[in-house]
């Protein structure tokens, strides 16, 4: 993910902001107040953004990090804002025109494809039928026609850790890695996900979460579950309309889980705005609430402000660095040496035989950048692409 340049999770001031000092000396730096639409900025001249920084080819370390200051990034725009909500509720189409309206980066909401699909465009869904059933690419399509099928908790495990991935930029995110406990405990309590590995996945998510920086902002479609049917039923995707986990009981656990447990939760940390979107609404007034909210804090122990604020530009170039090139490192986490979830493990020779079929794929034979059979020249390569594992951004008819 830190191929793309201006990291929303590190764009969070403004060159401009008021300060003060601390009692121990330093200075506390206080985030912008407000976030402003293009019309807005239109009024004022504005301070030309520096180019992207070339993450995929150079990534960012400390000689970086002493010409390209992180804060001299910043903006009164450099904020994180996701979209959440039920199924069908809309909120693609609201996410990608607030980041039109914003003039900031719009992320799709993470998907399986993002995890099989390598830089060359070769999907691993395509290796299914030549591969051991328990090693198989479930996605959500696979769960909504067979949710009680083995498979269900490696998807919905799968699921986190794309989101985790996905997590590390952006600025306009269609849901996000810390909503994704709504689904898996929607999943458990209608039987589709076993005790254990339900255990596995809070592990794994005990051991991650807190590498991340919360949203400044979490914006709720609201949407009564009748309206979310016919909704499904309006778009006529096969596998929802087909599917036995969409029933009303299904998405009032999930509405009621959003609700009660994750918006009561990210509150503390996270400005929070809630429309009625069971007709639609205004993008205009939501952009107008945006541009209401203040920001700032006086107390840099304000659980709104803590994970964001610094003071050292140093810290912020160690962020910088940890999520542009360390990626990997934090996906290591995600390892976690259990072995009670039988429908979670697979065969050592079924996945030796994977491995094997996967080197011999389009892409994959050798690191990126690497594969000359792919075109590339590596004669004349003098070193490598950062050893990262980073997502391409894929946007599905489903997200």
């Amino acid at each position: 993910m830190a191929a793309v340049a201006r990291m929303g999770i590190l764009r969070i001031l403004s060159t401009n902001n008021s300060n003060k000092l601390l009692p121990n000396g330093r200075e506390f730096v206080i985030p912008i107040r407000t976030i402003v639409s293009k019309s807005g900025r239109a009024v004022s001249p504005q301070v030309p953004k520096p180019k992207p920084w070339p993450y995929r080819t150079k990534g960012y370390n400390f000689f970086n990090s002493l010409y390209d200051k992180t804060t001299s990034r910043f903006d009164e725009n450099s904020k994180v804002i996701v979209v959440e909500g039920p199924v069908a509720a809309g909120k693609t189409q609201v996410a990608k025109e607030l980041a039109k309206e914003l003039d900031m980066l719009y992320l799709p909401e993470a998907n399986l494809d993002m995890l099989t699909t390598n830089s060359y465009g070769f999907n691993l869904k395509k290796l299914n039928s030549q591969i051991s059933e328990s090693i198989r690419f479930f996605d959500v399509e696979d769960f909504l026609l067979n949710p009680r099928h083995k498979l269900t908790a490696c998807f919905q495990l799968r699921q986190y850790v794309v989101k985790y991935s996905h997590t590390g930029q952006g600025v306009i995110l269609d849901r996000c890695v810390y909503s994704d406990f709504v689904f898996m405990e929607t999943m458990f309590k209608h039987k589709y996900i076993s005790p254990e590995a339900r255990s596995i996945y809070y592990d794994a998510r005990q051991c991650t979460i807190d590498e991340l920086l919360r949203p400044h902002l979490i914006i709720y479609l609201d949407v009564p579950v009748d309206k979310v049917l016919a909704n499904i039923k309006q778009r006529n995707y096969c596998c929802e309309t087909q599917s036995d986990v969409l029933t009303a009981s299904y998405l009032k656990t999930m509405e009621d889980l959003y609700k009660l447990e994750y918006l009561k939760k990210l509150s503390t940390h996270s400005e929070l705005l809630v429309y009625d979107w069971s007709d639609q609404g205004d993008i205009e007034v939501v952009v107008e609430d945006l541009e209401r909210i203040n920001f700032s804090r006086i107390d840099n122990q304000d659980p709104k402000v803590k994970d964001w604020v610094y003071h050292l530009e140093e810290e912020y170039a160690g962020l910088r660095h940890m999520y542009a090139d360390k990626k990997h490192s934090l996906m290591c986490y995600l390892n976690i040496p259990r072995m009670d979830a039988p429908e979670l493990l697979v065969d050592g020779q079924d996945f030796l035989a994977y491995c094997d079929l996967v080197l011999t794929t389009p892409g994959n034979g050798y690191e990126s950048g690497f594969n000359p059979d792919m075109g590339d020249n590596v004669l004349f390569r003098l070193k490598e692409y950062p050893n990262r594992h980073t997502l391409p951004l894929i946007e599905r008819c489903l997200s």
